[in-house]
């Protein structure tokens, strides 16, 4: 029979360091979210400067944006085509980190169960044996 050696104090360790990198993964999708927004507003338009903003007419809730908004370059659209392109991976990244740490998770508590529920049943065989009978070996 195979042994396992799990101990659930390293599991443990383990899933704070996979933890603390999944929260820098994080900041590394947000501040290149942030980055490419920058830069994608920066990167200015292809029309002149009056022809830059889309004016909307139009009543404006009170605390929100204008309706207008500003003309899009080739480059601010390349950005935003590459973002919505790799939407899906960056989403991929962080569901498989949270499923590989709450599985590793959900796996030790039933290592854990699985070695009390074996400690309950040797107690409970342990407690069964008569212990009379094998002083005067009749428990053969």
């Amino acid at each position: 029979m195979v042994g396992w050696g799990i101990r659930p104090q390293g599991v443990q360790g383990q899933l704070r360091v996979v933890g603390g990198h999944a929260g820098d993964l994080q900041k590394a999708l947000t501040a290149m979210l942030e980055t490419v927004s920058e830069a994608a507003q920066a990167a200015g338009t292809a029309v002149p400067g009056v022809q830059a903003s889309t004016p909307v007419q139009g009543p404006v809730v009170a605390g929100h944006a204008p309706l207008s908004r500003a003309a899009m370059g080739p480059v601010a659209a390349a950005l935003g085509e590459y973002l919505r392109g790799r939407d899906r991976d960056f989403r991929s990244m962080a569901e498989r980190t949270e499923a590989s740490v709450l599985g590793a998770v959900e796996a030790t508590g039933a290592y854990c169960r699985g070695d009390l529920e074996a400690a309950e049943h040797a107690q409970r065989a342990a407690r069964a044996v008569r212990l009379d009978l094998l002083k005067h070996g009749e428990g053969r």
